[in-house]
């Protein structure tokens, strides 16, 4: 079975992934998630967006360690495991906030470290998710693996 993205539209796969935003066509206000509608910046009264691919790579502006069980639909596996989160600046002058990639944790953050967004299977299903990787060179991962970037 071929995994598919678990939210459609959010995202695209492939070597370089990237989160999918929607542009207001008559401010450019860009927005993650993707809207539709009409434009929530306030100084425009817009109703028609494009999507709009966001920027693969950003900064650190914000961590946390994830210590509870998220509610639903949230599928956490059993027993759940912690994770970290990433509040990561874009240059598009968007704040996304994602799960760090699998191997990471918060020992693997600062403020302003540079990030990358990858696509990794969901650990209870077929479905791809995207997360943020913290590009450390030499790092080995808890996975064994070496990051390279």
């Amino acid at each position: 079975m071929t995994a598919t993205p678990a939210i459609d539209g959010w995202f695209t796969t492939g070597p370089d992934p990237t989160l999918l935003g929607s542009g207001c066509t008559t401010c450019g206000t860009v927005f993650f998630p993707p809207t539709s509608g009409f434009c929530a910046n306030p100084a425009c009264a817009g109703e028609e967006f494009e999507e709009t691919a966001l920027s693969r790579r950003g900064t650190v502006w914000s961590y946390t360690d994830a210590q509870y069980q998220p509610p639903p639909p949230y599928v956490a596996p059993d027993p759940f495991v912690p994770f970290a989160l990433a509040a990561v600046e874009l240059p598009d002058g968007l704040v996304v906030l994602g799960q760090v990639a699998e191997g990471y944790g918060v020992a693997d953050l600062h403020v302003g470290a540079e990030v990358e967004l990858v696509v990794e299977p969901e650990h209870a299903s077929d479905q791809l998710i995207w997360r943020w990787r913290p590009l450390i060179s030499g790092r080995v991962t808890e996975m064994g693996e070496e990051a390279d970037q």
